[in-house]
């Protein structure tokens, strides 16, 4: 019996071994899992941080290619400005030969006031053609200050606040921007 019962103490021991065992060397097997866990989610923010870091640097190429494109469109679009504005007082010049000459001296000098009336618009063909137009205002019209630049104002009968009574030099645009506003005379409320 006693030996029976020493079996019994000898198997549960044996027992208890193997499971102590398993179960040792399972967790060395497997490691800790609270461990894993921890390190899952710190290679999951590792993940999030470069995704949102990749997602910003692609935005900001992105924003980049827009930017240099919309600078390289404006480069070739008003680029001339200066040139543009440089320019613009020959064309005021030749419409002022224009203008000053008298009946008299047309018809002396046909040919010449025919020379300098083609190259005037020859002038305005090649603005045009570089997106350069002539802002004419009329008097009468009412002044803006977008385009317009008022010289004086001075009151005039039969006339309201803010109406054109003389144009000194007509304006000119590039393409949608204001190259040089045109210069004007306005009107003030009519003295009473």
């Amino acid at each position: 019996m006693a030996d029976k019962k020493t079996d019994e103490t000898l198997d549960e021991k044996i027992e208890e071994i193997s499971i102590e065992g398993l179960a040792e060397d399972a967790e060395e097997f497997i490691g800790d899992p609270l461990a894993e866990d921890d390190e899952l989610e710190t290679i999951r923010a590792e993940r999030d941080e470069f995704r949102d870091r990749f997602m910003r640097a692609l935005a900001d190429a992105e924003n980049s290619r827009k930017r240099s494109e919309r600078d390289r469109r404006e480069a070739e679009q008003y680029g001339g400005s200066k040139l543009s504005r440089d320019i613009l007082p020959v064309y005021d010049n030749l419409k002022r030969a224009l203008d000053a000459a008298t009946a008299e001296q047309r018809e002396q000098a046909a040919a010449l006031i025919e020379g300098v009336e083609l190259t005037l618009r020859e002038l305005l063909n090649v603005f045009s053609k570089h997106g350069i137009t002539l802002v004419q205002p009329a008097v009468g019209e009412k002044f803006d200050p977008q385009i317009h630049q008022a010289m004086f104002e001075a009151p005039v009968p039969n006339t309201v606040a803010g109406d054109i009574i003389q144009v000194m030099t007509e304006g000119f645009l590039l393409h949608d921007r204001l190259l040089r506003p045109a210069q004007v005379g306005v009107s003030s409320t009519p003295a009473g």
